[in-house]
């Protein structure tokens, strides 16, 4: 097993990362300070991994909610689900939640724990990879809404993040290649060297290499952890975490909230900004023939949805969290591992990208 830590003085917390971590009732029981918990999972996940969780739990008063499984299910509608199960089960503010699952259960039930009797503790267990290098650390949470990706949430950091590698033995290869994108994100950012890394043992990521796949999640949750500590409500630099995101995120809100992936949509999107910094002269065009050929690798689509038009684009994109006053901020690479926010980018350059694709 290994650790990190978020460091956010006392609301510093770790983040373990092994094989079989679920299986060890050592873990869980240290950061619950109450008597009793209820667990949020989705249909899909729970009957995988809900008993030998519930393992951990033995002692407490335990009670669980089980959400419908998709993206398109990361509403304030289906939310109400959870608060109707922690009022049934009279939770209250000892009360840990712990999200069991993927991004949409984390985020969810993150903004659950943030909102219910205006805060209570909850504990991140992430299955798929997506999750497990991105949105489980940081402690951002929320919901989706028909204009908006995440637009409606909090920030409410978990007590701690327990990622076991073997969940995702029963991830598909689709939701794999997805958590890949967000791996490759932090190589671009500001780690060439993981980056070459990544392309050298694709095939082992891709082939589900337990060594290969730790050691990805390691280094992502590396920088992860050290950006929230820096910058813990996204005022700058964790906003360069969401590379690719403003026109992933406008992909998948204007292709309806499942049809993409979120990894899916970052890849593309992320091959979208690196042609706006291309065309700006930030970098060459081998550098982007480099972005996608390892978005390719990774079996992830370099091209968006020809179904939305640029002003589809603006549209969503002017709806997202970078935006101020108005002035819509985008991620762009100034190098190749090397990431700025910038409002002063090049108007017909950026018009020219959507108008592309």
């Amino acid at each position: 097993m290994q650790k990190l830590t978020v460091e956010l003085g006392d609301r510093s917390y770790p983040i373990y990362i092994g094989a079989g971590l679920l299986k060890r009732t050592d873990l869980l029981p240290d950061f619950i300070k109450g008597k009793s918990v209820i667990t949020v999972s989705n249909e899909t996940v729970a009957p995988l991994y809900a008993e030998t969780l519930n393992k951990s739990l033995e002692g407490f008063k335990a009670s669980s909610v089980e959400l419908p499984d998709g993206e398109v299910y990361k509403t304030l509608t289906v939310l109400d689900q959870i608060f109707t199960g922690m009022l049934e089960n009279h939770c209250d503010r000892q009360t840990t939640l712990v999200a069991l699952g993927g991004g949409v259960v984390g985020d969810m039930g993150g903004f659950a724990a943030a909102s219910y009797q205006r805060g209570i503790n909850f504990i991140q267990v992430p299955t798929t990879l997506l999750s497990m290098v991105d949105s489980s650390v940081g402690g951002k949470t929320g919901v989706n809404h028909p204009l908006g990706k995440n637009m409606i949430g909090a920030f409410h950091q978990p007590q701690c993040v327990v990622i076991d590698t073997e969940t995702l033995d029963t991830l598909s290869d689709r939701e794999l290649s997805a958590g890949i994108a967000e791996v490759l994100k932090y190589g671009f950012i500001n780690d060439l060297k993981f980056l070459e890394w990544l392309e050298e043992n694709m095939s082992l990521l891709l082939a589900r290499d337990p060594e290969a796949l730790a050691y990805a999640i390691y280094i992502s949750c590396k920088h992860k952890a050290a950006t929230v500590a820096a910058d813990e409500r996204e005022a700058g630099q964790r906003a360069l975490l969401n590379l690719g995101h403003t026109f992933g995120h406008a992909i998948e809100t204007g292709m309806g909230y499942g049809n993409w992936l979120h990894g899916e949509g970052v890849a593309a999107g992320t091959v979208m900004a690196a042609e706006l910094s291309m065309k700006m002269g930030w970098i060459s065009e081998a550098d982007l023939s480099y972005v996608k050929h390892l978005f390719t690798l990774a079996k992830l689509p370099i091209e968006p949805p020809s179904e939305l038009t640029a002003d589809d684009y603006r549209l969503h994109m002017m709806r997202d969290k970078k935006t101020k006053d108005g002035v819509m901020n985008l991620i762009l690479m100034h190098k190749l591992g090397e990431c700025i926010q910038t409002s002063d980018y090049d108007a017909q350059a950026f018009q020219e990208v959507l108008e592309r694709v």
